[in-house]
Order: structure tokens, then sequence, then C-alpha cells
């Protein structure tokens, strides 16, 4: 209807403009200007033409437009977001009222399904896979390190000396001194581990392969600090720094120190090891030891944190504190690492996806293999001092 209106519109306008056209010129051929009364009568009837037919497209629109509104159908949000544009809320934003009522301007369909319109938010993806925290520093770092392709590590080891040099007289017999010395071996160990996942953790989280490379590794690290340190030298177990290191004794120190603490037996630890010709370069201890160092304070109340900690690093007497969990609390370990041990290597430690497994082929699996073999030999074990702290200290206290 409305394209025939509009087609009727361009009509008129068309004859209209024909008709100005012509009393233009007859105006012109006249001297006094003036067009004749039937030709202005023509223009007049279809100007008023033009006029009603535009007025009814017009109120055509506007009934179209009322016609669409009332058949659009509503969802809630929209019909929240007309009303606040209406004005619902500008008694209570004025003061005048405490309350608003929100009317659905159009009732519709008011499940949840169908006005739950527009774009729903997304999850936020965080990068990564997160799990616990394992230790940043292992035991290896502070050893020296060896590689190897045997199975087995032999070495000889001084067990003990016989008879000493002496000044002599001229003309008199030399004294004897004999070395007794041992033949010792250790053998290479295997620390390792393995799981199975699916082929579709791989494919549909590409950062798993990465993320078991590295926390595998370490889960394997922090069963090699405990062998290191505690390993009872039975196989699979390593000959461990502990069991093989030279315990703790007071000397000199003993029954001698007034309030013995903690940093107290670290001192006279140090003292034992350069009594016996050796330089320690580390002393390891679990964190909370080293926190009641931390904490110790004065007979002022004032904190002595300031003997442990020069910098960033914390040390006893210029020798650098390492705090490793796989340390027993109560427990230390002071050392010359760099004559005392050395951990050999022949498999470092590696991390394998394989498909070859049982029936990982017909089961849609991937095998993860970790492993290495290591071994650790203790040369000296008087360049390795250990101990409780709750020990030595009573060792150290005054009668």
């Amino acid at each position: 209807m409305e394209e025939n209106l509009k087609d009727k519109l361009d009509q008129i306008g068309n004859l209209v403009d024909e008709k100005i056209a012509k009393a233009s010129g007859q105006a012109i051929d006249n001297a006094k200007g003036e067009m004749e009364t039937s030709l202005k009568s023509e223009i007049e009837n279809l100007t008023n033409k033009f006029v009603e037919v535009s007025d009814r497209i017009d109120q055509s629109e506007v009934n179209m437009k009322k016609s669409f509104d009332s058949a659009q159908k509503l969802d809630f949000k929209s019909s929240i977001t007309q009303s606040i544009n209406d004005g619902v809320l500008d008694g209570i934003t004025k003061g005048d009222y405490n309350a608003a009522k929100f009317e659905m301007k159009t009732v519709g369909d008011m499940s949840f399904a169908d006005n739950t319109t527009g774009t729903v938010g997304v999850d936020e993806r965080v990068a990564g896979i997160k799990a616990d925290a394992l230790r940043a520093q292992h035991v290896r770092a502070y050893l020296p390190q060896g590689s190897t392709s045997a199975h087995t590590v032999s070495f000889v080891k001084e067990s003990g000396v016989e008879g000493a040099p002496t000044a002599i007289a001229g003309g008199a017999t030399l004294p004897q001194s004999d070395f007794n010395l041992v033949e010792t071996s250790v053998k290479l160990e295997k620390i390792g581990t393995f799981l199975r996942i699916t082929e579709e953790m791989i494919n549909d989280i590409p950062a798993l392969t990465s993320f078991l490379s590295a926390r595998i590794p370490q889960r394997i690290l922090s069963v090699e600090d405990t062998q290191i340190l505690n390993g009872d030298g039975s196989t699979p177990n390593l000959d461990g720094l502990f069991t093989d290191g030279t315990a703790w004794g007071a000397g000199g120190f003993a029954n001698a120190i007034e309030s013995a603490n903690e940093y107290d037996v670290l001192i006279t630890g140090l003292n034992q090891l350069q009594l016996a010709n050796y330089s320690a370069n580390v002393i390891m201890m679990n964190p909370t030891d080293l926190h009641k160092i931390v904490l110790l304070k004065s007979t002022a109340n004032e904190y002595l944190k300031n003997q442990v900690y020069q910098g960033l690093q914390p040390s006893v007497g210029g020798v650098p504190i390492v705090t490793n969990t796989a340390v027993t609390a109560g427990k230390f370990l002071i050392m010359d690492s760099n004559r005392a041990t050395q951990l050999w290597i022949r498999e470092n430690l590696s991390v394998e996806f394989s498909r070859d497994d049982s029936t990982n082929f017909r089961d849609g699996f991937i095998t993860v293999r970790a492993t290495e073999r290591i071994a650790l030999s203790n040369y000296e074990a008087a360049g390795i001092v250990q101990g409780t702290f709750s020990t030595a200290k009573t060792a150290l206290e005054t009668a």
C-alpha cells in the first residue's frame, strides 16, 4: 500500500512541476506577469493533493512502526532497559521514592532460556597448569659432579695411619709410618617413575608435555635430595652425607657456653672442620632451623639476625647457609664439599614419551617415563660434619 501511495505522490509532484513551469512561461509572455486563472487553479488543486498523499504516507509509517513495536517480543533485559529509558528510576534518583516497579511492556515468554540474550561472558583462561610448589634448589647444585659410563665408581680411601714422623738425632733410626688404604666402590643407582596419560590429554592441552617435562624431573630431584642426604648405602640407596659424615663434637667447648643456641652449634661445627684442616663451603639445614636462628635475641631483647644476614644470602662465619626441606628439622650439615664428596652421573635425568608399552596403542595411552642413574662417593668423612641441634646445645651448655 505504501508503495502505491509513493507512486501516486511522485505522479502528482511531476504534474505540479509541469504546471508551474507552464505558468512561469505564461507570466514571462504576459506583460503584467500574470498567469491564466485556470492554470493557477490546477496548480492549487495538485498541491493540495500532494500534501494529502504525503500526510497519508507519514501516517502509514507511524502506524507500521506502532504495529512493529507492539508485535516486538521484549526479553527481560530489554524491558528493564526500556523502562529505565522511560524514566522509571527518576523518582529514586531524585529522592522522591525508595522503590520502583519494572513493568514488562509486552508479555512474552519469561523463561530463563528465552530471556538470556546477548553475549554470555566466557571463562577467563589462565595460562599454564597450576600445581604445588617444589624445591627451588637441590642438593646436587652444591656438590662437585662427574660423568661416567661405568656401572660402579671405585676409589682408594685412607682408613687410618700408624706411626708418625718425628725429629731424630743423627744416625738414629727413622720411625715407621703406615697408611691403611682401602679400595671402596659405589654402584650407580637408578631413580625414576612412570605414568600413563591419554592421547586426548596431549592433544587437548598443548602445555601438558612441557608441564610433565618440568614437573616429573622436579619430583625425581626431590627424591635424589633425600638419597644424597640420608641414603644408607644399601642398594638401591646411595651413600648419604648424614650416613657417612663425622658426628659433631663439642671438643674444647663442652659445657663452656651459657645459654647455648643454634648459632653457637654452627660456629663450633665450623671450628671442628677447621681443626681437621678443611675449609667449609656450605651449611645445610631445614628452613625452620634457619628461621629459629634469625629469631634469636640478646638479653636486651634485640634480634641477633645481623650475625646471619650480611646480605641476601644467610651465612655463618662467611659460610653460606642453604635450606632444604629434605634435611630433617633439628639436624644440620657442614662440609667442605669440594674435597669430601662427589656426585657421579651415568644417565642424567631425562623424560621420555612412548606408545610402546603394554596396550597403549590399542587403548590410546602414552607412557611417560623419567629416570636417572647416579652415584655418590664420599671420599673424606672428616670433611663432613653432621649433627642434631638439641644434642649439640646440651653438650655445649654450662653445667
